[in-house]
């Protein structure tokens, strides 16, 4: 995480910023008497600037908004299935903490496992059974004790409706006495407290289709309002069992992009996501914080030649990206600073894997920069320079489509940037925006810009390999029966922490793996930083490494920030 001071801003800007205040503090109407703008009567931070670009307010009400934060996140950040776990509330491509609800386990700073509602976990030699003791000293927000019960319940009905979150591991949850769950697994499953830190507890006696809507918890926050499209108000849970949140109320708003920099503009909020696209941009008595992240963009490079289908009749393969040695010398070609410098203004590290600075992450994936080598690769495999500048052999040229997400600008310059790098070593790249609707298939065939990264080796698994019963992994035509062989070792691992060397193993043993000096089928290049302007005197907690998505990871540990 890193502090940028900034201060001032354009006369343009100022206007815009006029215009938010208006919509979201002069709109009328009651649910809007409690968003952001608007809130004088509960002393909200947000009372700010309400309805005008001034700041100034009087020190009584400062002093009564000491534990009051006005946050906002971008649109697809609002849940559209509600706050119910079985719909990805806590879990999915926002991987975060559910605020609302309990978990069994969380995750550390370093991104180990540490206890929630557990107070001991332990497996089976064989790994297919998870004992879990719980505390005895937890209750819903409607006063209803939490039990084994309420755990069995919420896992048993996740693996049966979660639409999300992978449970076919799980074959049954069973609650052995008030204060002890079981899960008796399918196979074994070494990563399962994983899963279990982004897992809420709901209440077996207050869950139905409507949960998601009106949560019932026992977490560090009660849902007190959700505005659909405009807002979600959680308020501290007065019966929370550990440290009591020192912010007694967190506002999230839900905005574009452009509109939640006006609105930090404005005065209205606290803590506002913005981009790489804002970050030279500067305003009065805000500063732009920069998190770290495995938010990692990177794209695949089938491995195989072209020529087959899937069961669906897809194509699969691609007869240039086939040839290891032009997938090492496309790795070593790019300049991954200078795109970070170029595409991302200089706020994003180093992508060399899919789980950099996981703790399971290998340093075997580091590959520098490295021109002249790419080009001995390249011309050890064939591919000379032609009259035009682009290589050729037997007749065809050196270069592939570039898929990218239509609509996604990051991707899209990041798509750019490779094409013109690759360039200069004879590649001719072409970039196309695709629909999601066809992206999945056109990537057994041809490169996609991807976003990835989770707190979860599984990220690994997902992507490199072998499908049950398929030939190749799922999202590039990939195949290595040693690479399977370790994360299949490492997931029926019964020590955990044991199990992290095993999907090093997997990525390098030293003679085979998904490195440089192995396969090689995706190209990693950034880790985008997540960059939010905050208000002067507020301190946001230390941040653990956010993962892919920009959303609901900043108020992980909302409840330990605090204002000056």
């Amino acid at each position: 995480m890193r502090y940028q001071k900034k201060w001032r801003v354009t006369a343009a800007l100022l206007a815009a910023a006029l215009a938010a205040s208006c919509v979201t503090g002069c709109s009328g109407g009651q649910e809007n008497a409690e968003t952001a703008g608007n809130t004088e009567a509960e002393g909200s931070k947000g009372t700010e600037g309400a309805g005008t670009a001034e700041s100034g307010s009087s020190q009584s009400a400062e002093t009564e908004t000491r534990d009051s934060v006005v946050v906002v996140m971008g649109p697809t950040s609002e849940p559209e299935a509600g706050f119910d776990p079985a719909y990805g509330w806590g879990a999915g491509e926002h991987v975060h903490e559910p605020l609302i609800q309990s978990t069994l386990t969380v995750t550390t700073p370093d991104l180990k496992i540490g206890y929630d509602l557990a107070e001991d976990v332990q497996a089976s030699e064989d790994g297919l059974t998870w004992q879990v003791k719980i505390r005895d000293d937890v209750r819903f927000t409607d006063g209803e004790p939490l039990t084994a019960e309420d755990v069995a319940f919420t896992y048993n009905t996740l693996k049966d409706t979660s639409s999300v979150n992978d449970f076919t591991m799980l074959k049954e949850a069973v609650a052995v006495d008030d204060t002890t769950v079981e899960f008796h697994m399918n196979r074994p499953y070494s990563i399962w407290p994983y899963t279990m830190a982004i897992t809420g507890i709901v209440p077996e006696h207050a869950y139905g289709p409507d949960y998601g809507q009106k949560p019932i918890g026992s977490g560090r926050y009660i849902l007190k309002q959700w505005d659909k499209g405009q807002q979600v108000i959680f308020e501290a849970n007065p019966d929370y069992y550990g440290e009591a949140p020192r912010m007694k109320k967190v506002t999230v708003l839900f905005m574009e992009e452009d509109a939640a920099y006006a609105a930090a503009l404005s005065g209205q909020v606290d803590l506002a996501y913005t981009s790489a696209a804002y970050s030279d941009q500067t305003m009065d008595g805000f500063s732009l914080f920069s998190c770290e992240t495995v938010d990692n963009r990177g794209f695949n490079l089938p491995a195989v030649p072209a020529g087959e289908t899937d069961e669906n009749g897809v194509p699969i393969g691609n007869d240039f990206t086939s040839d290891v040695r032009v997938r090492r010398a496309i790795n070593l070609a790019i300049d991954r600073q200078a795109m970070i410098d170029h595409v991302l203004n200089g706020h994003g590290t180093i992508a060399y894997s899919v789980c950099d600075k996981m703790p399971w992450y290998s340093k075997d994936s580091e590959a520098a920069f490295d021109p002249q080598e790419a080009e001995r690769l390249l011309d050890e495999a064939g591919w000379k320079t032609g009259a035009d500048g682009i290589r050729e052999k037997d007749g065809k040229k050196a270069g592939f489509t570039m898929l990218y997400s239509a609509g996604d600008s990051v991707r899209q310059a990041l798509s750019e940037d490779t094409a013109n790098q690759l360039a200069a070593f004879g590649i001719h790249v072409t970039v196309e925006g695709v629909g999601w609707d066809t992206a999945y298939d056109r990537a057994q065939s041809e490169p996609l810009m991807w976003g990835w990264g989770a707190h979860t080796p599984m990220e690994l698994y997902n992507i490199y390999h072998t499908r049950p019963g398929g030939k190749y992994a799922q999202y590039s035509p990939y195949s290595n029966g040693a690479v399977d062989a370790y994360m299949d070792e490492a997931l029926a691992c019964t020590d955990l922490e044991a199990s992290y060397e095993l999907w090093k193993k997997a990525q390098w043993d030293g003679g085979t793996g998904i490195t440089q000096e192995g396969d090689l089928p995706w190209i990693w290049l950034v880790n985008i930083d997540h960059l939010y302007w905050v208000k002067d005197g507020l301190q946001v907690a230390e941040q653990k490494l956010h993962p892919h998505g920009h959303g609901w990871s900043i108020i992980n540990n909302v409840d330990q920030w605090t204002w000056e």
